[in-house]
């Protein structure tokens, strides 16, 4: 079977962009995001969803700005690779689901808290939680992660991209908890997230369309949410 070569559709200018906007994504916005809204909301009260909704989707908006081109021409691509990306998303999933069963099975020192969050959250809101899980995250984290991170260590070295991104998106999943909870044993979570963070990368790499990769996230952030609030 044909198989075409691997390229980025990203431009140089979008990926100097994105790498700028990919350090505010990690280390400022989420400060200046819970700052806001202590501001707003006051201290101790807890974040809404229709508060997270306003910030990511604020996220959302400059994404499409950094990566606008990225995002157009992978939509072609995308239609014209429709088979491989479907594979990839199905695959992907199939395997995903498997290895994080598998890996359920491990006495971690701590739960994952993010699906507790999810079921809380669309609790009290189940519009804008369900719009935020299965529309916005996935398109924000695919683009600076599967877009910026793997494919320019792609162009390199096809190890490398694999390694770095699914390592660093699994880590980036939790490092958060660990830091404003005070707690390091939170970031051995990185392990629940590798089945994910890998099946993402591949589905990526095997469709070349961040597209696929954006579908595959939703499905299993909509799994995730399903579990959790079953």
């Amino acid at each position: 079977m044909f198989r075409r070569s691997w390229k980025s559709k990203m431009t140089s200018s979008e990926r100097q962009r994105g790498w700028v906007f990919f350090a505010l994504y990690l280390l400022v916005f989420p400060y200046l995001n819970s700052w806001a809204q202590r501001m707003l909301l006051g201290e101790g009260e807890p974040l809404t969803a229709e508060a997270n909704v306003v910030y990511y989707s604020l996220l959302f908006v400059l994404a499409l700005m950094v990566f606008w081109s990225f995002l157009k021409s992978d939509f072609v691509d995308l239609l014209d690779w429709l088979p491989e990306n479907l594979f990839g998303l199905l695959a992907g999933f199939a395997g995903a689901e498997i290895l994080h069963f598998l890996v359920d099975f491990l006495p971690l020192p701590v739960a994952d808290p993010i699906p507790a969050q999810y079921a809380a959250e669309f609790a009290l809101a189940p519009l804008p939680t369900a719009v935020l899980v299965l529309v916005l995250i996935p398109v924000i984290e695919e683009a600076l992660f599967r877009g910026l991170v793997f494919g320019s260590l792609r162009r390199y070295s096809r190890v490398l991209a694999y390694v770095v991104t699914i390592l660093g998106y699994a880590l980036a999943c939790v490092w958060r908890y660990a830091i404003d909870l005070g707690d390091p044993r939170y970031l051995l979570l990185t392990i629940c997230y590798l089945p994910m963070s890998a099946a993402l990368t591949w589905c990526y790499d095997n469709g070349g369309s961040i597209w696929g990769s954006v579908g595959l996230h939703t499905a299993i952030n909509a799994f995730v949410l399903a579990l959790a609030l079953h």
